[in-house]
């Protein structure tokens, strides 16, 4: 059985746990504490050196980044769906995972962290910084979802479980865009049962 090492206040976290939740996958999902340090004790370093959530455990192998993570689990399970084969379609997820992991992640970063989880250090350069981020990408996703339901094919991917985390984690700081495709397609992917259970927090905060 997997070992999933998780916190869900993690956007990373969260998006491994829909699809393993969502393709029913069995595992053991293992809390990993922020605020009683637990992800810097001697223990977790030794699972994964970077501090950071989540992990997956499969045997002797460990996987720290959450799209691997993915990656991984929808290549040993056959998950087709969630990621598709198909030269064009996968190409499309390739690309909108890293874009949401280079380009996203660290203006959400930025914003939701110093606005909601660190507010006691006052780093305004961060949060207008990820702000100002947020009006280049914006449109860039806007018009990736033009005349789309999903990003890469016509049912989402483990492309659109990890954009998506990242912008509804915005809703912590009261962040998320507003833009109509952005804003359809989010509704649709709060209609995915395992994605709305698990951002409560998220949808409720839109």
């Amino acid at each position: 059985m997997y070992k999933f090492y998780n916190n869900p206040m993690s956007q990373h976290s969260r998006r491994v746990q829909v699809l393993l939740e969502a393709a029913e996958i069995d595992h053991e999902a293992i809390l990993i504490g922020f605020d009683d340090g637990e992800y810097m004790s001697e223990a977790y370093l030794a699972i994964n050196p970077n501090h950071q959530v989540p992990t997956l455990v499969d045997g002797d192998i460990k996987i720290h980044e959450s799209n691997a993570i993915m990656r991984y689990l929808c290549k040993k399970h056959g998950l087709e769906d969630w990621y598709p084969s198909a030269p064009e379609k996968l190409a499309l997820v390739e690309q909108w995972l890293d874009w949401g992991q280079c380009r996203l992640s660290p203006a959400v970063v930025n914003i939701v962290l110093f606005t909601v989880f660190m507010p006691e250090l006052n780093n305004q350069e961060a949060i207008q910084s990820g702000h100002e981020t947020m009006k280049e990408l914006t449109p860039i996703l806007e018009a990736g979802l033009e005349g789309k339901d999903y990003l890469a094919d016509d049912k989402p991917t483990i492309a659109d479980l990890a954009v998506a985390s990242n912008i509804t984690h915005l809703a912590l700081a009261n962040a998320m865009p507003s833009a109509p495709n952005i804003s359809a397609w989010i509704d649709r992917m709060c209609a995915i049962p395992t994605f709305q259970a698990l951002t409560p927090q998220m949808t409720a905060a839109e």
